[in-house]
């Protein structure tokens, strides 16, 4: 293992900026581990619906603090793509290139789980499954593609928010609950805040690429202010203190952003960019390295996989009976302990996920490089000096080389 962890180590870039791969693959792990402990579906009767401890428990909100990272996500992919698209331009490569490329690699990943669900879906109905079973479990299963689709919009508008400062979404986001919630504004107005919630982070990674958020005054500006607006807002404001969608709840932070969802998600930039030095200094541990440069190859299978993953699980383990922590409603702490109990089973069922799905996200990757250096390949089996072979897959190692 160490001996493959110095490969990946060795194939690094000298410049490559080990920490925007830490934020990232914190972020994803972040989300995956967040829905699986906060996701029940309870086998109530015939049929499966879902329920979270954070309804029961609500003093449980904490956790969603911790495990709600989507922010940081877009952050490193606003500063990811921003640096992308200023470097495709000086190579001279178009911006309709630029973009398709990057769009193939976010959804060439999502066919085969689309495909999947579509297939299942009707199965299950035309076997009788119950239809709200169904549809809760196609819910649950689809549900990443609204991240995707809101971060594809962004990335395909990078040359605007690239020079877009992050208070003007902010500002919007501020005026749209204004008039949601003050004014009595119609509730699919929220809808608006998807976009605009989310581009604040982006626009702060783009900030970070331009050099404005590289001190670390405006890391502790970021995080101070974002946590005392974040505080203000739900203990006098009447927001929400879960930053996650809570079943049955009246309103939800997430579902769409809220004003304090954005807030909290601005601490939570101003904490990732505080912590780069850090995070810099400990991914030039070889292991540790291998293990977040492994986590950033496959993101998007793992992202996508997650929750098939727990529905996996739940519902091939149901003839057992109601079993604590996978099936059972979520009311008491013994239900957190079980839930506790059942991830390493969710993490081995991703893992045949991944295992079976992963070769979408290299071919994508592949594709990508392909292209990148198609001017300067030269004939011969083997492909460019470096590079991978024309014709088949690249190596874990190589990816890390041409990312």
């Amino acid at each position: 293992m160490r001996r493959a962890a110095e490969r990946f180590d060795a194939a690094t870039p000298a410049g490559r900026r080990r920490e925007v791969d830490a934020l990232r693959a914190f972020a994803i792990l972040g989300v995956v581990l967040g829905h699986w402990l906060v996701t029940a579906l309870v086998a109530d009767g015939g049929s499966l619906r879902t329920a979270s401890p954070l309804g029961e428990m609500p003093w449980l909100a904490p956790i969603s603090w911790v495990f709600q990272t989507l922010a940081v996500f877009f952050l490193v992919g606003g500063h990811v793509a921003t640096q992308g698209h200023a470097s495709a331009q000086a190579r001279g490569v178009p911006y309709r290139r630029w973009l398709r490329l990057r769009l193939a690699r976010l959804f060439r990943p999502v066919m085969p789980v689309a495909a999947l669900w579509s297939v299942s879906a009707v199965t299950l109905l035309l076997s009788g499954t119950d239809y709200g079973t169904v549809r809760t479990l196609v819910k649950l299963a689809l549900s990443p593609l609204w991240f995707l689709l809101v971060y594809a919009g962004l990335t395909a508008a990078t040359p605007l928010l690239a020079r877009v400062h992050p208070l003007w979404p902010l500002v919007v986001v501020l005026h749209v609950d204004v008039v949601r919630f003050g004014l009595g504004g119609p509730p699919w107005l929220g809808w608006v805040n998807l976009v605009a919630g989310w581009a604040v982070p982006f626009t702060l990674g783009a900030a970070w690429t331009r050099g404005e958020a590289e001190s670390r005054r405006a890391g502790w500006l970021l995080l101070c202010g974002g946590a005392v607006a974040t505080a203000g807002l739900v203990a006098w404001a009447g927001y929400p203190a879960s930053m996650v969608g809570v079943p049955g709840a009246a309103v939800s932070n997430l579902n769409p952003p809220t004003l304090a969802a954005v807030t909290f998600g601005v601490a939570q930039c101003g904490l990732a960019l505080l912590l780069r030095g850090r995070l810099s200094r400990a991914m030039r541990r070889p292991v540790l390295w291998a293990g977040v440069a492994g986590a950033n190859l496959f993101a998007l299978t793992v992202f996508l996989w997650h929750q098939t993953a727990l529905m996996a699980v739940t519902a091939s383990t149901l003839p057992l009976g109601p079993l604590p922590g996978l099936h059972t409603a979520p009311g008491d702490l013994g239900w957190i302990a079980g839930r506790l109990v059942w991830l390493p089973v969710f993490a081995l069922a991703l893992a045949v996920c991944w295992a079976a799905f992963r070769f979408c996200e290299l071919d994508a990757r592949a594709v990508r490089t392909r292209r990148r250096e198609r001017p300067a390949r030269v004939a011969g089996p083997s492909g460019p000096a470096g590079g991978p072979a024309a014709g088949r897959r690249p190596s874990a190692v190589e990816e890390v080389r041409h990312v």
